[in-house]
């Protein structure tokens, strides 16, 4: 699928902009926060329903307006919805109130039927998160990706966080009514507590085999591309780690339901599931340098993208910190018909003149959030 037109009105520094798209390659020229990254991620806000860094939706209002649109007309040779081809989606937001996304001119019921419709992979400097900060990245990293193939997925998953969420909170409850002495309703509690438990067990356990079955079939996918960016100058390994591979949670929550009381949260599931990151058998985030570090997260970006089938692809500033070699072996990788439609952004025009040179592409200059196309 590929998108044709992009219509952009007050999001974020970007007052107005109405762009027709090149169904394989589009670059975005500028210095940096002239607003290049915005409209890569008004492109990610079209297949999620948010942005890509902002939470918090009023954030995306330009500054001194009171509403913003995004607007998007897709494109694919196979029917996407109603046997259809085409399809617009649409984002708007007015000050004080809720966001609307709509598919054509009706309005989504629950955003979360939208997510997988537009499959997209975006790369930008934010990944360095995977490696720095703690599990809860790695896995938003598996479920981003199993979930737009897999829309069971996102909702089992939906159904555990809740659950998880109240377990959670009727722990803090008991370990306050203990801490006062309260004599409470113990006999309750225990039995509430092995009622979010029966429910929590099988949807963890599905989430589990998801993300086994994923990770199984992505790591291929990902060493191989790993070796083309590096010239096999490391070796690289990603290995799915969960507590479910050694225990059963029906042993486990009765066995630690009282540690689970004094700690005031639950210390076993799917929640807990991360990914080891290796380069050479180490921990990558020890001994990876930046180059390294940056190579490991683009191939697993790129990976992505592969594994769900020539997504729309956003590289945000992907050039940073690897060298001239590295830099010459993406080009060439990204132009092969392994990938779709991509969207891409540099400070640096000589980049992307080398990505220019066997393939057409509209290249578009952005100043202060006024998007030029190139003439």
């Amino acid at each position: 699928m590929e998108l044709k037109e992009l219509h952009i009105l007050n999001f974020k520094n970007i007052h107005e902009a109405d762009l027709c798209l090149n169904d394989k390659l589009n670059c975005f020229v500028g210095l940096n926060g002239q607003g290049k990254t915005n409209v890569l991620d008004a492109i990610y806000l079209l297949s999620f329903t948010k942005s890509a860094f902002s939470q918090v939706d009023s954030l995306n209002i330009t500054h001194d307006q009171d509403v913003c649109l995004v607007q998007g007309v897709y494109e694919s040779r196979e029917s996407i919805v109603d046997s259809q081809k085409t399809l617009s989606l649409s984002y708007g937001l007015k000050r004080g109130a809720k966001k609307t996304f709509r598919l054509g001119d009706k309005p989504y019921k629950r955003l979360i039927d939208h997510i997988g419709l537009v499959p997209l992979v975006m790369v930008s400097p934010e990944d360095g998160r995977l490696v720095e900060e703690g599990s809860d990245e790695r896995r938003r990293f598996m479920d981003l990706v199993i979930c737009q193939q897999n829309k069971t997925y996102l909702e089992q998953l939906t159904r555990y966080n809740a659950l998880l969420k109240q377990r959670n909170a009727l722990l803090k409850q008991l370990e306050s009514m203990a801490e006062q002495n309260s004599d409470g309703d113990a006999g309750a509690g225990s039995e509430l507590l092995e009622t979010y438990e029966t429910q929590m067990i099988p949807l963890a356990e599905y989430i589990f085999e998801q993300r086994s079955k994923m990770i199984e079939a992505f790591v291929p996918l990902f060493q191989s591309l790993y070796e083309a960016i590096s010239g096999g100058a490391e070796r690289c390994e990603l290995r799915y780690v969960s507590q479910l591979q050694d225990r059963a949670l029906a042993e486990a929550y009765p066995r630690t339901r009282q540690r689970d009381l004094i700690l005031g949260w639950t210390s076993q599931g799917i929640h807990k599931d991360d990914i080891s990151m290796l380069l050479d058998g180490h921990d990558l985030k020890k001994v990876g340098s930046q180059g390294q570090q940056k190579t490991y997260l683009l191939a697993m970006k790129l990976a992505q993208a592969v594994y769900l089938g020539k997504p729309i692809l956003l590289l945000d500033d992907i050039f940073d910190k690897l060298d001239s070699e590295r830099v010459s072996r993406i080009i060439q990788l990204v132009q092969t018909d392994r990938f779709g439609q991509i969207f891409i952004t540099d400070t640096d025009r000589q980049h992307l003149t080398q990505l220019l040179q066997n393939t057409e592409a509209k290249v578009f200059y952005v100043e202060k959030g006024r998007i030029i196309e190139n003439g």
